[in-house]
C-alpha cells in the first residue's frame, strides 16, 4: 500500500509517500480501506515532536509509528477473528493509532463506529478527533444545558466549529470568537453572536457566560475568567503547541488551571483526550439529525499531504482540512 511517512521529527516538508506492507489485524482489530483522513493540530505536534513532552508517547529520538494521521473514514476490508461489531463492506469512521494517511489502516473495533449515512467520507473523516473533543467540552466538561450562555473561542476551527453546533443542539445561546474574515462562516454554524477578536476582547460584556470553551490556548486564565459568571466553567481545549519547547502552551492545563481551581469559584478544567465509541455514536446521531454538519474547507489527495499540513499550520482554515485517499468521497 501507499502511505505518508515521516522517519524523523520536522516540518511538513519532511513527509513523503512510500510503499509499505498492509498492516496485519489482531483478533479485535479491523482493517479499513481508507477513503479519507482528517488533518488536525495533533498531527502537526507528532510530526514536529514538539513540545518535547509528546516524545514520551511518540518516541524519544524518532517516531515509533512512521505513518501519520488519526482520523479515518472508509470501508472495512478485513476483520479479526474475535471482531463482532463489523464485517467487510461496512462503512465506518473513527480513529487509529497506526496512522490513517495510507491506503489501509488497522485499528481496534472499539475505535470505530458506523459512518453517518448522510455524510460523505470526507465529511465523516473531519469528525472523530475534533468532534469528540468538542462533544466532551460541551457535554462533559462544560455540562451545557438549555438556557446556558456559551462562548467558543476559535469558533471557526476544527474543534470550535463543531463545538458551536453541539452547544446549539444542547440548547445553549452561543457566541463565537473568530477573525473578522470568518464571521459569516461562524454565523452559518448557528452562532447567535460573533465576537471579532481584532476589535473586542472576550470580556467585553463582563462576566456573562456560563461556559467558556477555549480552543485557542493563547489567553491568560485571568482574562478567560473575567468572561465567566461567578460559578461558570472554563473548558480548556489544547494549547498553543508552538510556545515553549518542553510543554508548549499546555502548562496552564497541567498546572495552572488545577491549582487555581482550588481557590476560586470557577470550574477550570482541561478537556479529556479519551476516544470512546459511545461518543462516535452520539456524533453520528447529531449528524444524521442535521444538528451537526462538519465543514471541510479543503481536501488534498494523499500524495499532497505535505501541502495539507502546511495549509493547516499557516492559514487557520475555516472548518477542517482532509486528505482523500481512495474510492469515491460520497
Amino acid at each position: 500500500m501507499k502511505a505518508i511517512v515521516h522517519d524523523h521529527y520536522g516540518p511538513p516538508s519532511t513527509v513523503h509517500l512510500r510503499d509499505l506492507d498492509r498492516p496485519g489485524v489482531g483478533d479485535h482489530e479491523v482493517l479499513v480501506r481508507v477513503h479519507a483522513a482528517g488533518v488536525d493540530p495533533g498531527v502537526l505536534i507528532f510530526l514536529a515532536g514538539r513540545p518535547y513532552l509528546v516524545r514520551l508517547a511518540a518516541g524519544l529520538r524518532r517516531p515509533r509509528i512512521p505513518v501519520l494521521g488519526r482520523d479515518v473514514a472508509g470501508v472495512v476490508a478485513e476483520v479479526g477473528a474475535r471482531v463482532t461489531r463489523f464485517r467487510p463492506g461496512d462503512e465506518v469512521y473513527g480513529t487509529t493509532l497506526r496512522g490513517s494517511y495510507a491506503e489501509f489502516t488497522a485499528t481496534h473495533e472499539r475505535r470505530l463506529a458506523g459512518k453517518p449515512a448522510n455524510l460523505t467520507f470526507a465529511q465523516a473523516a473531519a469528525v472523530p478527533v475534533s468532534g469528540m473533543t468538542a462533544l466532551r467540552a460541551v457535554r462533559d466538561t462544560g455540562q451545557v444545558r438549555p438556557g446556558h450562555r456559551v462562548l467558543v473561542i476559535g469558533a471557526s476551527g476544527g474543534v470550535g466549529s463543531q463545538a458551536v453546533q453541539i452547544a446549539k443542539a444542547y440548547g445553549a445561546t452561543v457566541t463565537g470568537v473568530c477573525h473578522p474574515t470568518k464571521t459569516d462562516f461562524v454565523r452559518s454554524l448557528g452562532a447567535d453572536d460573533v465576537l471579532d477578536y481584532t476589535h473586542e476582547e472576550i470580556d467585553r460584556d463582563g462576566p456573562v457566560y456560563d461556559v467558556v470553551i477555549d480552543t485557542g490556548g493563547n489567553r491568560p486564565l485571568s482574562l478567560l475568567r473575567r468572561a465567566l459568571t461567578p460559578r461558570g466553567t472554563l473548558a480548556l481545549v489544547g494549547g498553543d503547541w508552538t510556545r515553549g519547547a518542553l510543554l508548549g502552551g499546555y502548562g496552564r492545563q497541567m498546572f495552572g488551571a488545577p491549582l487555581l481551581s482550588t481557590v476560586v469559584g470557577h470550574r477550570l478544567r482541561a478537556v479529556s483526550a479519551r476516544d470512546r465509541v459511545d461518543d462516535l455514536d452520539e456524533l453520528r446521531d447529531l449528524a444524521e439529525s442535521g444538528a451537526l454538519t462538519p465543514r471541510v474547507e479543503r481536501s488534498y489527495p494523499l500524495a499532497e499531504t505535505a501541502e495539507a499540513l502546511h495549509h493547516l499550520a499557516d492559514r487557520h482554515p475555516a472548518g477542517k482540512v482532509v486528505v482523500t485517499v481512495s474510492g469515491p468521497q460520497t
